[in-house]
């Protein structure tokens, strides 16, 4: 009986938010209210803090929660995907607004955006999973770094002389003014971590953040400490968004253009995280191209109405499941309350004190650097990925995330191609093994008498064609077959190579018949030419059809 193979399903390009609400309740939009206005809460304060660690003002973190949060939900590939400001953006806005200012933000940002529609309409979403897990723990750990280097300032109240950019500058700052520490601001900074840590799980509905930002707020304002908080450093807006699109050139997109990818693979990598993660708590699954339309949809509508990047946020997604969250209009109502927060009570965010907000940060830090996973990474992968692992921290630390990334990538692929390479191999069989229970054995096989077989196994690429070229160190036979069963997949040098032996073949007279070649080798060496040189006859499904073929030939070259 025939083998019935059934074609995957493409993933639809449909925001989910149009499928569940055919089975809507009142209970479920009882929940998702309840969930909506918890995230809310968790989001205040988390958009605040990122928002400065980012390097702009305030509100444009609440911004950035309102819109892209609304537009996440709303288009999203998620059932219950929270989108915001993360901490995975914040060293990166920040440069840019040091560097190129806010047009140079918003430039970057609609870019990236452009690219992650156009990666989603593309059906790229399955390709994410193949940034190795190296990379993506390093730059997440490295990005952990500098977030907690970048608000020592604020957490020991020092004061700076200049204000430096990079992490390796901020460094150097922090040991030239360490005599400037603010024993008060230390204070503060200390209680805020106290209550992080220890706030009772079983009040984990108030979220221990808002806790923190009332009680040490309440006590800089009473007691009159010489803390800095928000409203000294920031002017601080209750305006809503308002659309702005800024002027740019050809120039400037093409200037910004390595920025934007940043930010696009980034915004991707996490946001899918995300939604895997959301997967398994819910037992749902995910649209991952409608939700990479999705999130650039909401990083075009953030930049254009004065947001930064946004992303899915694991921490604040998890929250919207333990509370109850499970369609889209959770997302939407958060983001909702958090508009009408921003009307009516951001004036009281100038009270905030910034060792507080530092405090909050360390904590979000803590949360996204993954040691354990690096612990066990260190323990457990090899030597050449622990090398990819620790060049993409301290490449994150020391430069930026596109260095880090890119030099990480190349690193990663080489390591591949390297291990490819050394799978790969091309033998020749000679003895007969008793205990082999595989019936297509070559070794079980009656071989003509000037035949030669050679069997390849792995990928036949640039990095591995040197191991094919000697299979005509033999020239005392007729024939040359070649299985091909265990090759999944050739490059054109890996062609090249075939073409080579198939053309020394030709100067020795030798016939080269092929086995069981697989559709990707096969639709490659046609585009070459190569199933023409050498004659389709000379194409076998099986070993025992291309033994047969050998026999004919051998059997034509005796009667000649």
């Amino acid at each position: 009986m025939d083998r019935i193979t059934e074609k995957p399903t493409e993933e639809k390009l449909k925001p989910k938010l149009f499928s569940v609400m055919k089975n809507y309740s009142k209970g479920q939009l009882i929940n998702d209210l309840t969930a909506g206005a918890i995230v809310a809460i968790i989001a205040l304060p988390l958009s605040i803090a990122l928002a400065l660690a980012s390097g702009v003002g305030p509100e444009q973190g609440l911004y950035t929660a309102i819109v892209a949060g609304f537009i996440v939900s709303f288009l999203g590939g998620s059932r219950v995907q929270i989108a915001g400001p993360t901490a995975a953006f914040a060293t990166i806005v920040a440069g840019i607004v040091a560097t190129e200012g806010m047009s140079g933000l918003v430039i970057s940002t609609v870019m990236a955006g452009v690219i992650m529609i156009i990666m989603g309409l593309c059906r790229f979403g399955s390709l994410i999973k193949y940034i190795p897990g190296t990379i993506t723990a390093g730059f997440t750990f490295g990005i952990a770094v500098t977030i907690v280097i970048g608000q020592v300032k604020d957490f020991l109240g020092l004061k700076f002389s200049s204000s430096p950019i990079e992490t390796t500058d901020k460094l150097a700052e922090i040991g030239k003014s360490i005599g400037t520490l603010n024993w008060q601001a230390l204070l503060i900074g200390l209680l805020s971590l106290a209550v992080l840590i220890l706030w009772p799980k079983k009040l984990e509905k108030i979220p221990a953040s808002l806790i923190a930002v009332l009680l040490c707020s309440a006590i800089v304002k009473l007691s009159g400490m010489e803390v800095s908080t928000i409203g000294d450093l920031y002017t601080i807006s209750s305006d809503p968004p308002k659309f702005a699109l800024p002027e740019f050139s050809f120039a400037q997109m093409k200037a910004m253009l390595p920025n934007a990818f940043t930010i696009a693979l980034l915004a991707s990598v996490e946001s899918l995280l995300s939604c895997v993660v959301a997967d398994g708590m819910i037992g749902s699954k995910h649209r991952s191209n409608m939700e990479l339309v999705a999130q650039g949809a909401a990083n075009v509508g953030s930049a254009l109405f004065g947001g930064i990047p946004a992303t899915g946020a694991i921490a604040r997604t998890a929250a919207n499941v333990k509370n109850g969250g499970r369609t889209p209009i959770a997302g939407m109502v958060h983001s909702v309350l958090l508009l009408v927060i921003l009307l009516l009570l951001m004036p009281y965010a100038s009270m905030i004190p910034m060792p507080t907000i530092a405090a909050i940060l360390f904590i979000v830090a803590y949360n996204m650097c993954g040691w354990k996973n690096i612990r066990d990474m260190l323990k457990t992968s090899p030597k050449s990925d622990i090398a990819v692992l620790c060049i993409t921290i301290v490449l994150t630390v020391v430069f930026d995330l596109v260095v880090a990334i890119g030099v990480g990538m190349v690193l990663a692929s080489l390591l591949f191609m390297k291990r490819m390479a050394d799978v790969t191999e091309a033998h020749a069989w000679v003895d007969v093994d008793d205990e082999d229970t595989d019936p297509d054995n070559i070794l079980l096989k009656r071989i003509p008498k000037n035949t030669r077989v050679y069997e390849i196994n792995g990928p036949m690429f640039f990095a591995a064609s040197n191991k094919f070229r000697y299979m005509l160190d033999d020239t005392g036979i007729d024939v040359l077959v070649i299985r091909m069963r265990n090759v999944p997949a050739i490059d054109t040098s890996g062609v090249a190579s075939l073409a080579d032996i198939v053309k020394r073949c030709g100067r020795h007279k030798v016939n080269v018949v092929f086995s069981h070649v697989n559709e990707q080798p096969m639709h490659a060496m046609e585009k070459a030419g190569l199933v023409e040189t050498v004659g389709r006859e000379n194409f076998c499904s099986h070993i025992d059809t291309a033994l047969k073929r050998a026999e004919e030939i051998e059997s034509s070259l005796v009667k000649a």
